[in-house]
């Protein structure tokens, strides 16, 4: 595929993108992402990184200081778990994650208890774990009508170069068994409005997301009304464009990389 976003129409001033899987893997930088956001930031456009991670802002910005990316070649960060931690605040609820997820969320405000809660805020698996793991607590969970708020809908992420099990795969096996979900992050247009009244609002017709899922940037992206660049060598390297995914509509770009 030829790299079209050297030709990016002037028109687009803010640009939504996503995080892993286009700027980096959880571990580093991908190559050419930071010479994109120089590219961007030179041309005057505005880039606000929105992610489905379970994680407020303030954690991305410190992972992404972590992995070397100056703060001044992008203009904010919307995150799931921002929109999630908004939602949930004032109410003890139970917790399936990381340690670290925990500890981020707890920080932010989040009460969070082991035992007698009726929600839970779902971050995602613990490493090494799958979702045949959780089939007997989820369905403890069914039994027990606990609502389910997935703060990462994301399914998959590639780490590095393994495949990693996200919150979205708990939830989907979650609702199959019966269980009530509250989903945030992309696609959901919660989070398209929390990053356009973040820019001030632009037209839509002057926005365009930038994403490696199909599910979640390229499908939010088709619903919200904004154009997209789908960026194919991501997470659905290898695969074809569902055709019934977006009926009538698809990505302005197609390309392998930012």
């Amino acid at each position: 595929m030829s790299d079209d976003l050297d030709a990016l129409p002037e028109r687009y001033r803010l640009i939504l993108c996503d995080l892993w899987g286009c700027v980096h893997d959880g571990f580093r930088l991908l190559p050419g992402a930071e010479d994109r956001l120089k590219r961007w930031h030179a041309e005057g456009r505005r880039t606000l990184f929105l992610t489905n991670a379970p994680r407020s802002a303030r954690a991305i910005r410190r992972q992404l200081d972590r992995l070397g990316l100056a703060s001044s070649l992008y203009d904010g960060v919307v995150t799931a778990g921002d929109v999630g931690i908004a939602a949930l605040k004032g109410r003890p609820v139970g917790f399936c994650g990381t340690v670290a997820d925990r500890a981020d969320l707890s920080e932010a405000g989040v009460e969070i208890i082991d035992s007698r809660f009726t929600e839970l805020a779902c971050a995602g698996l613990s490493p090494g774990e799958t979702v045949d793991d959780y089939v007997g607590r989820l369905r403890g969970w069914a039994g027990l009508d606990i609502l389910l708020h997935c703060l990462n809908p994301d399914r998959v992420v590639i780490h590095g170069d393994e495949r990693m099990v996200c919150a979205g795969a708990l939830a989907d096996a979650y609702g199959a068994m019966g269980g009530r979900v509250a989903w945030y992050g992309k696609p959901y247009p919660t989070t398209y409005d929390h990053a356009l009244a973040l820019a001030g609002n632009p037209p839509r017709d002057q926005v365009i997301a930038v994403g490696d899922g199909l599910h979640t940037d390229v499908l939010g992206a088709a619903r919200y009304g904004i154009d997209c660049v789908y960026v194919a060598g991501g997470s659905h390297a290898g695969e074809d464009y569902p055709e019934d995914l977006t009926p009538g509509w698809r990505p302005a770009l197609v390309v392998d990389r930012i």
